[in-house]
């Protein structure tokens, strides 16, 4: 495994185990296989609504010698109904900790750009202060915003991570320069897009994968390490969780990552964050819950 060292200095698992979308009766088995295959970054998020099952794999993990607490790097999100103001937010703080069944959490991000995101900020440099979260960021933010909320937030702290869209499609090439130039560390959510425009067939990702007798997942995943990028990857067979992490024993050349520039769209295989419809997609999910 590679580590990152954050500008904090803390050190992060370069490659980690993402829980979206996975359901809650398969969450707990999936973290602690995951940890079973090599993963020491497990991230999830209020909004997925798993942080008991995260927490009860890690806790079994822990419990039958596999890891440490100290081996392992838990990643969680506060979601726009935590960021009404600061005292919302250290009371998610709070809750998050009790879910995932710990005594610190390595990195807290606040999940959307919307919100009173300064004052939810001032709650996560308080819990950083105490020791109760090692490493603090954001998450969907744009360079522009990344760049505005770094330099203006008044507790003079810079995000350890901006946690963002990146994958073949979508390369991010200013997004990162700028990332790089605030010593913000980039971490890619969707590194696979899901398969959209058939990703997991595309003629250049798939003529990489054969020459070095990898899948395309790894061939995507070792690119993304090679552009220093943190990367979460997604599965709940075992199988798969060991094939995404044997990708450090290749190297791809300057002219296949180069080939897998020319595929960059500059669009989000998803949604817009700057959209209005999202905007107000996002608002109308917490103001009926």
């Amino acid at each position: 495994m590679n580590y990152i060292t954050l500008n904090n200095g803390e050190k992060m698992p370069q490659l980690g185990f993402g829980v979206y979308q996975i359901p809650n009766e398969e969450t707990e088995e999936a973290v602690y296989q995951a940890i079973v295959a090599g993963y020491r970054l497990i991230d999830t998020a209020i909004s997925y609504g798993n942080e008991a099952e995260v927490g009860a794999g890690v806790a079994r993990a822990i419990a039958e010698g596999l890891v440490s607490r100290e081996d392992l790097f838990i990643t969680t999100k506060l979601f726009v109904n935590n960021v009404f103001n600061q005292e919302t937010a250290a009371t998610a703080i709070d809750e998050s900790m009790t879910k995932l069944g710990l005594t610190y959490i390595d990195l807290v991000l606040l999940h959307q750009p919307y919100g009173d995101t300064y004052g939810a900020w001032r709650a996560l440099a308080t819990a950083q202060a105490n020791g109760r979260v090692k490493s603090i960021g954001i998450s969907n933010f744009d360079a522009a915003q990344m760049i505005e909320f770094t330099r203006m937030n008044d507790v003079k702290i810079t995000p350890q991570i901006n946690q963002i869209e990146i994958n073949p499609w979508n390369q991010r090439k200013s997004d990162l320069a700028w990332h790089e130039k605030y010593h913000v560390q980039a971490e890619a959510w969707a590194p696979f897009a899901e398969g959209r425009h058939n990703l997991f067939t595309n003629p250049v990702l798939s003529e990489i994968a054969e020459k070095h007798q990898k899948s395309v997942g790894q061939v995507v995943l070792r690119w993304l390490m090679q552009r220093g990028v943190v990367a979460l990857a997604k599965s709940i067979k075992p199988e798969r969780m060991r094939e995404n992490l044997n990708i450090f024993d290749f190297e791809l050349a300057d002219t296949e990552m180069d080939k897998i520039a020319e595929l960059d769209m500059k669009e989000s295989a998803f949604f817009d964050h700057h959209d209005p419809k999202i905007v107000e997609w996002f608002l109308d999910r917490i103001e009926t819950k």
